[in-house]
């Protein structure tokens, strides 16, 4: 190619992104425009002057309402910087080492950076792919763009159409320390289809649907299952204590809901079960869930809790022993015929059922595919988070085998896989100590006995 023709197409590039600079930055330009117009036309002062008068403002707005900053000010802030100073200056380098750059006739393609949006511990890099590419050859080169840009861990997730992906960039672990159990809320503001129970790795509450699901969550020994039952529990409380929602629980090991069993409206354990007493349960709440469809058929579609119907959360605490592992078949069969009526009808006349189990083989629970939220805390190998999560989990990020298991770092940290949606999110439910159990019962005795009721009484735990 000519040289003259070679410095031609090197202007029009410049020009280009000049222009492509200014119509992306083009407030921040303009700002320094007029100041410098007012310095020339006015003198320097008047400039100065609002400057300083800007800076006050932000450091007030900063001080005051902190979130609002972050969101308008800050996190933009930082985007622009960790764009200019970490993903455009180490992309080519670090895009061609991982394989995701094509040469062809001597010219080198590179996919391209969209947009860097910044959080409180992650970037947001929205990527266009070469044409051809498509989003599992991103996610086998994970841990090389990890480490070249010097993030703990990388997520692939779906870019809003073809041709694109987001790029999560964690940059810290907000989930390292325990988050203590959350405060009671009022039952005004306690949502089913939505209870808060932890926090989200971006820093926002975790919200956990119970309304019109079931939710699974499978997990090590003391990866921290209770943790996430007993906030779903605290989090359902004031409801409990206005008659509008029953729990029923289920406790093989007689260790884990025993300690709150004054909560629960009925309790079964091991020691009931010479004569089925778990088992009887799950039938009853599945008889007593077809007799409220059958009221129900002909008159409305969408279940609202009353007093006259509650919502019932049936709790079962190592639902793998009921499915696999009890020693009477006849019983595990009944159980398995329980769970699967439960599971498929009970979710539109207000029934749910929160199963926690250790092993995640589908040998041991052949129902879980009924369970449309799921939760995969630590797990001992990689391949039980597709079991848990479904297929391609792990390739999208959901890494539950490498969680710590060291209690206080990571007890109740895992990945949720809601219905609507194929990417994991992680989260950390608030941890709930033994004294926190022994206050929300005094609590809901407390409160029970000054509305006049009978939701909480001696019979409450019989099986």
């Amino acid at each position: 190619m000519p040289e003259g023709l070679v410095l031609l197409v090197n202007f029009v590039r410049f020009l280009v992104r000049l222009t492509v600079f200014t119509v992306r930055n083009a407030l921040p330009l303009s700002v320094l425009a007029g100041l410098g117009w007012l310095g020339y036309r006015v003198g320097w002062v008047l400039p100065v002057v609002l400057v300083l008068v800007a800076g006050a403002g932000l450091g007030a707005w900063a001080v005051l309402d902190r979130p609002e900053f972050l969101r308008w000010v800050g996190y933009p802030a930082r985007a622009k910087w960790r764009y200019v100073r970490v993903y455009r200056r180490d992309w080519q380098p670090v895009i061609v080492m991982a394989g995701l750059s094509r040469t062809h006739k001597g010219r080198e393609y590179l996919p391209s950076i969209k947009r860097v949006r910044c959080g409180p511990s992650s970037d947001r890099v929205l990527v266009q792919m070469l044409k051809g590419q498509a989003p599992d050859v991103w996610e086998q080169a994970t841990p090389n763009l990890a480490h070249g840009f010097g993030s703990s861990l990388v997520r692939v997730r779906a870019g809003g159409r073809p041709g694109r992906v987001w790029l999560e960039f964690v940059r810290k672990d907000v989930l390292a320390t325990p988050i203590p159990a959350l405060p009671i809320a009022a039952a005004a503001d306690v949502d089913l289809s939505g209870l808060v129970i932890g926090r989200c790795e971006d820093g926002a509450p975790w919200r956990l649907r119970v309304q019109g699901t079931h939710v699974l969550v499978a997990g090590a020994t003391g990866s921290g299952k209770g943790s996430v039952i007993w906030s779903v529990v605290r989090a359902l409380l004031p409801l409990m204590i206005a008659g509008l929602v029953e729990v029923w629980a289920i406790d093989p090991k007689r260790m884990e809901l025993s300690f709150g069993r004054a909560l629960f409206e009925r309790y079964g354990r091991y020691s009931d079960d010479p004569k089925g007493g778990m088992v009887e349960l799950l039938e009853a709440a599945a008889k007593d869930m077809n007799a409220r469809a059958e009221e129900f058929g002909g008159v409305t579609r969408s279940f609202t809790p009353s007093g006259r119907h509650a919502f019932r959360l049936i709790i079962v605490d190592e639902l793998a022993f009921l499915t696999a592992y009890c020693p009477d078949r006849d019983l595990r069969k009944r159980a398995e015929a329980a769970l699967a009526i439960l599971t498929t009808q009970g979710r539109s006349v207000g029934y749910c059922v929160l199963g926690a189990q250790q092993d995640a083989r589908k040998e041991v629970n052949n129902l879980r595919n009924l369970f449309p939220d799921r939760m995969a805390l630590r797990l001992d190998e990689s391949e039980q988070v597709d079991m848990i999560l479904g297929d391609g989990a792990r390739d999208r990020g959901a890494h539950a085998d490498e969680i710590s298991s060291i209690p206080q770092i990571g007890a109740g940290v895992g990945f949720v896989r809601l219905e609507t949606t194929p990417d994991p999110v992680r989260v950390r439910a608030a941890y709930v100590s033994d004294d926190d159990i022994s206050a929300m019962v005094t609590y809901a005795l407390a409160h029970d006995d000054d509305q006049n009721g009978d939701t909480f009484g001696p019979a409450a735990g019989a099986a």
